[in-house]
């Protein structure tokens, strides 16, 4: 009884935990460059005298999902979708340097390339200013340039792009960072398409049959629990002296 308790109970917070990541993720199926988070679960034993059968099911977080969304051609000058495994540094409200792979790009009032958020837009000497009154156009390896009414275009910068060797974390902001917090260098050989934005890669089919199972899995936990619950009521009649 006492097994078939501490089971029941940990297999259904590990099913509301699994719905919360996935319907998390099904929030976000439209949300731009968005990686779908991943998380799975192992038994952990409960030590101590007398709880032999115990187990729990903690929540083992993998990451994200590093496939790539699919492409939509918008034809926006500053709209880009990095090529590959490459990244777009930003500037985080906490003012360390991110990565996003959300370009849907925006000039502010003050000048300054931003994201939808108004996070800055980092190139290789930080926040990237266009001039005013300009129309800006976004090369293949992240140059910007810059043209007014009447003259040649201009560089104004160049995007910083990052290709990491190993997988980064997602933070509670949204964006990415290194697993040791460090700046990651510039990439030459990166590369982003203009006029092109990159979709979720959360798939809304797999996701909602996720969500289905999860909660036929809660259900049937739940049961368990009902139905040892009503042994051990069986089993304190039958116990008790009559």
């Amino acid at each position: 009884m006492d097994r078939m308790i501490y089971n029941a109970m940990a297999g259904a917070k590990a099913a509301m935990q699994r719905q919360d990541v996935l319907s998390h993720n099904l929030a976000n199926v439209s949300t731009t460059g968005f990686r779908a988070e991943m998380a799975s679960f192992r038994a952990v034993p409960v030590r101590g005298d007398g709880a032999s059968t115990r187990v729990y099911a903690l929540e083992t977080t993998l990451g994200h999902d590093d496939k790539a969304g699919p492409w939509n051609r918008t034809d926006r000058k500053l709209d880009v979708a990095l090529v590959g495994k490459s990244w777009l540094a930003v500037q985080g409200l906490d003012g360390t340097e991110a990565y996003t792979r959300a370009g849907h790009l925006d000039i502010n009032a003050e000048g300054l390339l931003v994201t939808p958020n108004g996070l800055p837009v980092l190139g290789d000497g930080g926040p990237v200013t266009v001039p005013p009154n300009t129309t800006v156009q976004i090369g293949g390896d992240g140059t910007i340039s810059a043209q007014g009414a009447t003259g040649r275009p201009t560089t104004v910068g160049r995007l910083k792009l990052v290709t990491p060797e190993a997988k980064l974390q997602r933070g509670e902001d949204g964006l990415f960072r290194a697993a040791d917090g460090a700046d990651l260098p510039a990439d030459a050989n990166a590369r982003l398409e203009s006029g092109v934005l990159e979709g979720s890669n959360v798939s809304a089919v797999e996701t909602m049959v996720g969500m289905i199972a999860a909660a036929r899995q809660f259900e049937q936990q739940m049961e368990l629990l009902s139905l040892s619950q009503t042994q051990g009521q069986v089993g304190a009649k039958l116990l008790s002296p009559t």
